[in-house]
């Protein structure tokens, strides 16, 4: 993909998070068919409040929390029963 920045601008949205607004142009161009030519707008949002988040560095830590506490159960009973 070959694209070229048009026009940038920051807001915040509703929930008071930061977005930046990229308008651009896409190029595109399949097997057999011309290159294809299309305005796109890019949006990337900022999350401040990343430890509270449940995107996906805020699931995979909880995860990993949640398996280690269950492996740590089981090794406990697992310790109690061959007494």
């Amino acid at each position: 993909m070959n694209s070229q920045v048009r026009k940038e601008t920051v807001t915040t949205n509703a929930q008071g998070d930061v977005e930046k607004r990229i308008e651009t142009i896409d190029y595109r161009s399949s097997a057999g068919q011309g290159q294809e030519m299309r305005n796109v707008q890019v949006i990337h949002q900022s999350n401040p409040n990343k430890e509270k988040s449940n995107t996906s560095g805020g699931v995979l830590s909880n995860a990993a929390a949640s398996v280690a506490s269950t492996l740590q159960s089981a090794k406990e009973a697992i310790s109690r029963n061959s007494s």
